[in-house]
């Protein structure tokens, strides 16, 4: 796979967000192109014609927007991100992520991260001494060889519930994103309990995976008893 990247000069990076006030997306497209990424509605806005994970557009001006941005709106909580990974591979490069939340720090405003990737880790210096700072995974399953066949571009299951219990143990506010639910959810309870605060699950059947499930027989586990029996589980700890 050939991944197309693009540096490009954003208008803007602190945008409304209909699921926290703000959010701030440091890159267009993620190179961990999960098969059942709602985001993939994208391309019909950004005009892009590469496949979905094969394409990321840089916002190496995202710092610069951000300082200026900030000055100018009421201090409230800022998503990191909400339509691409802001730890995907190529963040070790660019350092977008990293420079955005030296800024929101130094600023004391709210930060929520989400993220599939260990990454986050380096890090670690600005989470612990941010005032109003947390950091979530998204951990869909339990079972890396479900993971390969859906999130073939993310990083392992195990190096995200470890870097959970890393974070956690930092005295950093953590939580997981079980969103969607695939195959091999079964034991995630287990694995993530005293690694996190809270946990989030959500079905989000947006049928952008639905071969996946048809090639491998999985459609059972698309079934509601399958999600509630993932759900009890969570409940029952």
């Amino acid at each position: 796979m050939t991944l197309i990247v693009k540096e490009i000069l954003a208008k803007t990076i602190l945008s409304k967000s209909k699921i926290y006030p703000y959010v701030v997306n440091p890159y267009t497209g993620c190179q961990h192109g999960c098969s059942y990424c709602y985001v993939r509605f994208m391309k019909r806005v950004t005009g892009h014609t590469e496949p979905w994970g094969e394409f990321v557009d840089v916002k190496v001006n995202a710092a610069e927007l951000l300082r200026q941005e900030i000055t100018k709106k009421k201090r409230e909580r800022v998503w990191v991100s909400g339509v691409c990974d802001p730890y995907q591979p190529l963040e070790e490069k660019y350092r977008l992520t990293r420079q955005c939340l030296e800024i929101l720090a130094r600023n004391t405003w709210p930060v929520i991260i989400q993220t599939r990737s260990p990454l986050v880790l380096r890090d670690i210096d600005i989470l612990r001494e941010a005032r109003d700072f947390e950091v979530g995974f998204s951990v869909t399953t339990a079972d890396d060889t479900i993971r390969k066949l859906f999130e073939p571009g993310a990083p392992p299951i195990n190096d995200r519930i470890q870097a959970l219990d890393e974070l956690h143990k930092a005295g950093i506010r953590t939580y997981a994103m079980v969103a969607p639910v695939l195959p091999g959810a079964e034991g995630l309870a287990a694995l993530l309990k005293g690694k996190v605060d809270y946990v989030l699950i959500d079905r989000m059947n947006y049928h952008y995976a639905d071969q996946v499930y048809r090639k491998y027989g999985l459609e059972d586990k698309r079934a509601d008893d399958y999600f509630f029996r993932i759900q009890q589980e969570f409940t029952d700890l």
